[in-house]
């Protein structure tokens, strides 16, 4: 399909959604309200995830008229097992979506219904290898909160609103096509489902100011950290992020490498709650399979959740910036093989440099990573200094990218990204200015693809270019106490005007001169006038 004509099917979806989402919102605060808009709209997709996947083997096996929404659950039981292997996670005819929405405006205990219906979707996965991935997934849907509602009446019609709004969303639907003797799925022409998950998880970021920020990471900027650690790969083992989110930035992998050259999946970390749910619904809504991501809910600096994993050829962040955590309040921090290598630890106010030391232990050999970095780590002294001083006495800074400021959501601060590898072919750094790389869309500012690919370039050919990008020796570095900060090595483009001072002492002399006739006119005309009154 032609470019413009995917641009076309993703703006009607999108302005359906923002439709939908502004209707539904009312009285609940839309940062808050979006785990039910995402919730809702990830039961919708597993119910169709499953029943596309058991009525086309039944089509495929010549029953053409087979419909899983229309068997009894009785009949449906006896592909539990297979299914949940297969699919990590089984649901009843009578639980699907469509079915529950078909009777949703009647169901006065509806409220009840779903909620036993999303326990019975985790159950399902008890005792499987997608266990990890299902349990607690629905935590944050609770259809009984009186965010919803005051009365029990009340929560229900907004439960019916949801999924009615949910259902309305054009996300791709079953076509009746035929292909030889058996009915097949119509292909959808976007990642329909994953690309409404996104715009939803921007537009209530941007609306939610700061507090969404902190969850979500523009994708052009996603974009532009895959693209940096990918240089001169197809495939990569895994990607991993230590402060996962949402999981944009995994997920930038599978859209621009594509799922099956990301071999082992996709690994990540997030500590709120809320966020690991969202992250988990994410990847299945990208059609990621169970088996083929690992996401863990725990503190990444003091409780690391994938020790025995092998090292990530890709680890791609964006943690929080500046904040707390133990340091050395905690004797054992300082032996840990993350962090002990560089004699001294992250201040206890300012994590930035631990996720830092982090990424880097786990890195491999052959790896790349790219984290986007609160400035002030660049150029403060301390420990932060020290931290600075062994990661480019060690070579292990590939590149520093000054980005422009306003890209993200909540901040106005102009980040940078921080490039590390562990195998590089000489002892310098490249430094990159990109504080003009990008355009203006309303408040904010955005990276282009242009903008983008220029970025990309300039890391990959390491060609210097004046006012944009210096590959400074890294004792030059040290010469400068450490300071990482881009302008400090690449030149500043004077955009002033220039004056031209021949010109400007020609103007003056015209001004002086005319000043000079003017005096001698006022002059003539004053003793004029004097003469006149003399006469008089």
């Amino acid at each position: 399909m032609p470019d413009n004509r995917k641009e076309q099917e993703r703006a009607e979806l999108h302005r359906t959604i923002w439709n939908i989402a502004n209707d539904l919102r009312g009285s609940v605060d839309g940062w808050d309200f979006k785990q039910y808009v995402l919730g809702m709209l990830f039961y919708r997709y597993i119910s169709e995830n499953i029943s596309a996947y058991i009525n086309a083997q039944e089509w495929e096996a010549g029953d053409n008229s087979f419909d899983y929404a229309a068997i009894s659950d009785k009949e449906a039981e006896q592909a539990r097992a297979d299914l949940v292997a297969t699919k990590g996670f089984f649901i009843l005819p009578s639980e699907l979506f469509e079915n529950v929405r078909k009777s949703a405006s009647t169901d006065s205990d509806l409220n009840v219904t779903l909620e036993g219906i999303f326990k019975d979707i985790e159950s399902s996965a008890k005792g499987s290898d997608s266990e990890a991935n299902f349990n607690g997934l629905f935590a944050d849907i609770d259809v009984n909160s009186n965010k919803l509602g005051g009365t029990v009446a009340k929560r229900n019609e907004m439960l019916v609103k949801l999924m009615n709004g949910i259902a309305d969303m054009k996300l791709g639907e079953q076509r009746d096509v035929t292909a030889g003797n058996s009915r097949v799925y119509h292909d959808n022409t976007i990642d329909l489902f994953g690309d409404a998950y996104e715009f939803l998880m921007g537009m209530y970021a941007s609306n939610a100011g700061k507090s969404g920020g902190e969850y979500y990471t523009p994708q052009e900027v996603s974009e532009l950290l895959t693209r940096l650690t990918i240089v001169g790969k197809t495939e990569v083992n895994k990607v991993y992020d230590p402060a996962c989110g949402s999981g944009s930035l995994l997920l930038k992998f599978a859209k621009i490498l594509g799922k099956d050259n990301v071999r082992n999946g996709f690994y990540g970390q997030e500590i709120n709650i809320t966020t690991y749910n969202l992250c988990r619904i994410n990847m299945f809504l990208h059609d990621v399979g169970f088996d083929k991501f690992d996401i863990g809910h725990e503190d990444t600096l003091t409780k690391p959740l994938h020790w025995d994993d092998e090292p990530f050829e890709a680890i791609v962040s964006n943690p929080p910036y500046s904040i707390k955590w133990a340091g050395d309040d905690n004797p054992l921090l300082i032996n840990d093989p993350r962090f002990s290598p560089a004699g001294v630890l992250a201040p206890k106010s300012k994590a930035d440099l631990a996720f830092i030391m982090h990424s880097l232990s786990w890195l491999a050999t052959s790896g790349t990573a790219a984290i986007v970095c609160f400035p002030g780590i660049m150029y403060r002294g301390g420990a932060e200094q020290k931290i600075r001083k062994y990661l480019i006495d060690n070579n292990y800074i590939d590149c520093v990218i000054q980005l422009p400021d306003n890209l993200f959501f909540g901040t106005s601060i102009a980040t940078c990204i921080m490039v590390l590898k562990k195998s590089k072919s000489e002892n310098s750094t490249l430094f990159i200015d990109a504080s003009r790389e990008f355009v203006k869309v309303t408040n904010s500012n955005k990276l282009t693809v242009h903008n983008i690919e220029k970025i990309v370039t300039a890391y990959a050919n390491r060609n210097e270019t004046q006012y944009f990008a210096k590959l400074v020796h890294n004792d030059n570095i040290s010469a400068q106490d450490y300071n990482l900060s881009v302008s400090t090595y690449v030149e500043q483009e004077d955009t002033r005007e220039v004056v031209d001072i021949a010109v400007l002492n020609a103007e003056i002399e015209r001004i002086v001169a005319r000043g000079d006739v003017l005096r001698r006119e006022i002059s003539e005309i004053i003793a004029e006038i004097e003469g006149s009154e003399h006469n008089g």
